[in-house]
């Protein structure tokens, strides 16, 4: 008697999310420590809600995670703090708030004292601070950065108060108009240090600061004075799509050494999280542990 031998089913090779790229590297797995130190920020998984995002965090082995506010304002203030902790997880990050160019900003300084209390009750060690850019029909781009200057003023001992650092986040020149009148880490730094660095920082967001021929300079002027709070990753990637917001990817998949941003913000003595931050389409489509997983291989093949 013969038999059929059974076929068993064909399971494809895995690929980074979303190039396609075969994967040349395991996925690193939990308790790995080249993980220790790595930050999912809620950004790259944009669809997940907090839990799905938590969740993921833990299947992965991944121990930080840096929120949103939309995320935690979905899920509510207490409940989004104690599903954080309850799982272990240390908050990297509370993304964001800022806006502070226009020149009525009783709202938005209103806005930013509820979001220095929403980083006190998360426990994020820092607020990034995205300056704003110029308002409609606004031309005067010294008196946005003027402007900012004194709604950095006015929060800052709110936030000392509460044990909020601030973190003021440089963007690159091509969100100047319309995001950030910060462009550069000098210049977010000249405004820091106005303040005690247990109070304002600056972020180095490798997307916002890799063109920059002065960027490591700047790092080691941030590092002796320590101020740098947060450390994000993602790639620079061409051509830019249509929505220039949209243009990050996953590190290795562009043109920027986030490796060697990396040492510089170690040697200037960064002990923080690194936080990977994609804002992608193609990354928000695919499957959220597809892309932490590909995040995980990514930061051990590009970043450390």
């Amino acid at each position: 008697m013969t038999t059929t031998p059974r076929h068993r089913p064909v399971v494809p090779a895995p690929v980074d999310v979303p190039s396609g790229r075969s994967v040349h590297t395991e996925t690193p797995a939990p308790g790995d420590p080249r993980l220790a130190r790595l930050s999912l920020n809620q950004a790259t998984v944009k669809r997940w809600s907090l839990t799905q995002a938590v969740d993921g965090c833990l299947r992965a082995g991944l121990p930080a995670i840096g929120l949103w506010r939309e995320h935690v304002q979905e899920t509510g203030l207490e409940r989004s703090a104690r599903l954080v902790r309850d799982a272990g997880l240390r908050v990297s990050s509370y993304c964001r708030a800022g806006f502070l160019s226009d020149p009525s900003r009783t709202d938005a300084l209103e806005d930013n004292r509820r979001a220095i209390d929403e980083a006190a009750e998360l426990g994020a060690p820092v607020l990034v601070m995205v300056a704003g850019g110029l308002p409609e029909g606004d031309r005067d781009l010294v008196g946005a950065r003027e402007r900012v200057a004194e709604g950095i003023h006015a929060l800052a001992p709110y936030a000392a108060e509460r044990g909020v650092r601030l973190g003021l986040e440089p963007l690159h020149p091509l969100f100047c108009a319309d995001r950030a009148v910060l462009s550069t880490l000098g210049q977010a730094l000249d405004l820091a240090e106005q303040f005690s660095p247990e109070v304002v920082g600056v972020v180095v967001d490798t997307y916002h600061v890799w063109w920059d021929p002065a960027v490591f300079d700047q790092i080691a002027r941030a590092g002796a004075a320590g101020r740098i709070t947060s450390f994000q990753v993602c790639d620079w990637i061409t051509p830019l799509p249509v929505d220039s917001l949209l243009g990050r990817g996953m590190v290795g998949d562009g043109h920027i050494d986030a490796r060697a941003l990396h040492r510089a913000v170690l040697a200037a003595g960064y002990e923080g999280d690194v936080e990977w931050e994609v804002f992608n389409e193609d990354v928000w489509s695919a499957d959220g542990d597809e892309v932490i997983a590909t995040m995980a291989r990514r930061h051990a093949e590009c970043v450390l």
